[in-house]
Parts: structure tokens; C-alpha cells; sequence
């Protein structure tokens, strides 16, 4: 080139135009193998953390079985016990009703009440006494009454008085 009017230029085998290529396309590959290697680390930790919830969901599923076990046990016991108050008030004021049925002149020594049966022990001054202010509530409360006189030393009279009240079925 000795006839040339400008310098010759060297020739390379890469101009700076495919140079320029070439880095564009090796920063797209690059950020494209960035965001794949970036998904594969959120769907790993996304699988766990699924997985941990599940483990957690299940533990929690069980802790509520077991509180609602907790809860109906406490309803059946809370339940017990106001059959229970409401039975010892029951029994309460049947006592109190009973020992205001007693008249001041008859002395009880014993007294057992069952649920269908009230069994008296007590001391009258005579048998007169004890028909018309005791025995006549007696037998207007209860299905059958029975009675039974002991005389005593002093002129008084030992009693017994056993009452029943009968099942009355609904027919």
C-alpha cells in the first residue's frame, strides 16, 4: 500500500462494533442466568416455608382439637355442677321446709330423707299431738305414711314415722 493516500489501519479479528455485541449479549446471558438462578432460590425457600407452615398448620389443627376437648370436658363439668347446686338448694329448702313443718311441741332426734322417703325418730307428749300438727302435713305431702308409737317412762311417746312417696308414671 504504498500508494495509498491514508494510513493503513490494522485489521483485527473482532472490530469494536462486535465487541460491543458480544458484551450486550454476554450481560443479557448473564441476567438471564441471574433471574434462573434467583427463581430457583425463591421457589427452594418458598417450597420450605410452605412446608414449615403446613407443620405448623397441622400442630395448630391439633392444639385446637385439643382445646375444644378441653372446652366440651368443661362445659360437662360446669353443667354437673349446676345440677348439683340446684340439687343442694333442692335439699336445702326441703330441710328448712321440714323443720318448719315440725311443731315446737314434738322433739326430733333423727331424721334421714332420701329422694322418695323421709324416715322421722322423735318424742311426742301424746299421740294426739303428734296426729294433728304432724301427721296430718305428713300425709298431705307424701303417697303413704306409717307410724309407730313407744311409750316412755315419763308419760311421753317415743315415734317413728316412715314416708314414701310413690312413682307416678305418665301414662
Amino acid at each position: 500500500m504504498r500508494n495509498s493516500y491514508i494510513k493503513a489501519r490494522a485489521k483485527h479479528l473482532l472490530s469494536p462494533e462486535i465487541k460491543l455485541v458480544f458484551f450486550f449479549f454476554g450481560v443479557s446471558i448473564f441476567l438471564i442466568f441471574s433471574t434462573y438462578i434467583f427463581l430457583l432460590y425463591k421457589t427452594y425457600d418458598y417450597r420450605n416455608s410452605t412446608a414449615e407452615l403446613q407443620k405448623a398448620q397441622s400442630e395448630l389443627n391439633i392444639s385446637v382439637a385439643s382445646m375444644n376437648e378441653q372446652i366440651d370436658f368443661i362445659l360437662i363439668e360446669s353443667q354437673h355442677s349446676e345440677q348439683v347446686f340446684t340439687s343442694n338448694t333442692i335439699l336445702k329448702e326441703s330441710i328448712t321446709n321440714l323443720f318448719d313443718l315440725i311443731p315446737e311441741r314434738i322433739t326430733l332426734s333423727k331424721a334421714f330423707l332420701d329422694s322418695d322417703a323421709l324416715t322421722l325418730y322423735g318424742v311426742t307428749p301424746t299421740k294426739e299431738v303428734y296426729e294433728f300438727m304432724l301427721h296430718a302435713p305428713l300425709r298431705s305431702i307424701f303417697h303413704r305414711t306409717y307410724s309407730s308409737f313407744y311409750p316412755l317412762d315419763n308419760g311421753w311417746y317415743r315415734f317413728v314415722s316412715t314416708n314414701y312417696l310413690d312413682d307416678e308414671e305418665i301414662k
